[in-house]
């Protein structure tokens, strides 16, 4: 019998540590650790979800709406065993629900020049994407994707 998918919930402060406790399931060798603030699960709540089954945390993504109605994905990630199954999609597509439901008319998201994978990923998913040099930084260019969302009625 073929296992059901995970369940999405909202993400809670014990979600975080437990994603940090397995954190290189989910990002290899780069150490994102110090990105995953406790202040955004609890300050912004419903745009913060976790894909859970029995085995665990299979996925995750953490965003927030900015004051120009923008809903920014500020982590999302898929654990290792459960890559190429349509669960990143499947956790943008409920973070842009979430989203939209709170008056989100856009979604934007940044990555590294040298992250490939995650560039295609987005492109995948409609985001356009440009270049913005001294992002972070100077020197520290980042691609910026973007995304309309349907304007709700």
């Amino acid at each position: 019998m073929e296992p059901l998918p995970p369940s999405l919930t909202l993400a809670t402060v014990a979600d975080v540590h437990e994603v940090l406790a397995d954190h290189a399931r989910y990002w290899g060798e780069r150490d994102l650790r110090s990105l995953h603030l406790l202040a955004v699960v609890r300050e912004f709540g419903p745009t913060c979800l976790v894909a859970r089954d029995e085995e665990g945390i299979r996925g995750y993504v953490f965003g927030f709406l900015t004051p120009s109605g923008a809903a920014y994905i500020h982590l999302v990630a898929v654990r290792d065993d459960s890559r190429g199954t349509g669960l990143g999609r499947r956790l943008y597509e409920a973070f842009a629900e979430a989203a939209g439901e709170q008056g989100a008319t856009s979604l934007k998201a940044i990555t590294s020049p040298a992250n490939t994978g995650s560039i295609a990923f987005h492109r995948s998913l409609g985001f356009t994407s440009s270049l913005v040099d001294d992002y972070h930084g100077p020197g520290r260019p980042m691609v910026v994707f973007a995304r309309s969302l349907p304007v709700r009625g």
